[in-house]
């Protein structure tokens, strides 16, 4: 393995899972921005734009099927190394994807093989105990460590923001919080710390909640553009409007992405079992075993709201959660098998056209 792959989060578990006899065919490299019909990949040297073999495109047959921001992919070069083909997506250690918004029964890729998730919330307007449980759940779906950045700390007291901090830990006790300003720069020196060579990071967030100042604060020069919040309806705009990973001088690598204002997700029952895990301890207490949660005799989940030992707002959110990934994954499920007896369907008619000739 050389350097310059090591510079980039090439590492021996990437190499393990690739064949090497295939490495005699191919060049590795790691997608560093996906645009409409292209890519830009990088080798370690340089950004090379790329675009897909063929074969890669006929075989698709969901979104996941094509390469995320932070793929390793085997690929061939060519007009010195001005242009690539991407012959194969090398498997992934995690994938952060999302539910595309609206009533589309699809999902988007976030990002792939991120070590860990920097979930940014602002200290004022954004704060969030709920989307913060929403982010928590896709992120440990993924199998990702997650860190919570709360913005926009120069806003606030240090003993309201030592309460927000309080009210995350409560309910989410081993999670990790860092505050920090992106205007007077406090906290940042924290959030270096936090980021070793060679991993991967990705920030998660709201629009307007300083994800992309982040960014160009941690590699010391404004190269990302960035837009203040609305100051009549407190919300940021999509500055950042696709993924890309950039890496930084200490070594680690990191992508923005485009804030989020909906987060929906479906066949994500690790995620909401590790993050409400206080509430699958509760279950396991629950008299019968097919437990709903909803108005059984004997549901530990419900007693532990009425007792107050569990908020009804995380519980709220639980059950609105897991409603909600069992129904997209059903409908999701169901959309892939009318596409896939509409494709045999037009396969029959194609060979019966043909046997007429």
């Amino acid at each position: 393995m050389s350097n310059n792959l090591k510079k980039i989060g090439c590492n021996k578990s990437v190499l393990a899972s690739i064949d090497s006899g295939i490495l005699e065919q191919f060049d590795l490299a790691r997608v560093v921005a996906v645009h409409k019909e292209s890519y830009t990949i990088n080798n370690g040297e340089i950004d090379v734009l790329a675009e897909l073999v063929g074969k890669l495109i006929f075989n698709a047959s969901s979104p996941a099927d094509y390469p995320a921001v932070g793929d390793w992919v085997l690929v061939n070069f060519y007009d010195e190394k001005t242009f690539a083909i991407i012959h194969e997506i090398v498997s992934r250690k995690s994938l952060l994807k999302r539910k595309t918004p609206g009533k589309k029964v699809e999902f988007q890729l976030i990002a792939a093989n991120i070590d860990v998730a920097f979930i940014v919330q602002s200290l004022n307007e954004n704060f969030n105990l709920r989307r913060l449980e929403r982010y928590l759940v896709v992120v440990n779906e993924s199998n990702i460590q997650p860190i919570v950045l709360l913005s926009k700390s120069d806003l606030l007291a240090p003993e309201d923001i030592t309460n927000r901090i309080n009210d995350i830990q409560k309910v989410m006790p081993d999670l990790q919080v860092i505050p920090f300003s992106n205007e007077n720069e406090s906290g940042l020196d924290s959030v270096r710390k936090n980021m070793q060579p060679g991993l991967t990071y990705c920030l998660l967030g709201s629009s307007g909640v300083g994800k992309t100042t982040l960014i160009n604060n941690l590699i010391g020069k404004s190269i990302y553009r960035t837009e203040a919040v609305s100051k009549k309806e407190s919300k940021g705009r999509h500055v950042t409007t696709h993924r890309q990973l950039t890496q930084l001088d200490c070594g680690a690598m990191v992508v923005d992405t485009p804030g989020m204002r909906e987060l929906g997700f479906f066949s994500v029952d690790t995620g909401i079992e590790e993050t409400f895990s206080e509430i699958m301890a509760l279950a396991e207490k629950c008299r019968y075993n097919d437990c709903t949660h909803i108005k059984e005799k004997g549901c530990a989940v419900l007693d532990a709201v009425d007792k107050g030992l569990l908020s009804q707002d995380r519980y709220h959110n639980y059950m609105k959660m897991s409603k909600e990934s069992t129904y997209n994954e059903m409908s999701y499920l169901e959309k892939r098998k009318k596409d896939k007896q509409f494709g045999k369907h037009c396969k029959t008619v194609m060979n019966y056209r043909k046997n007429l000739r």
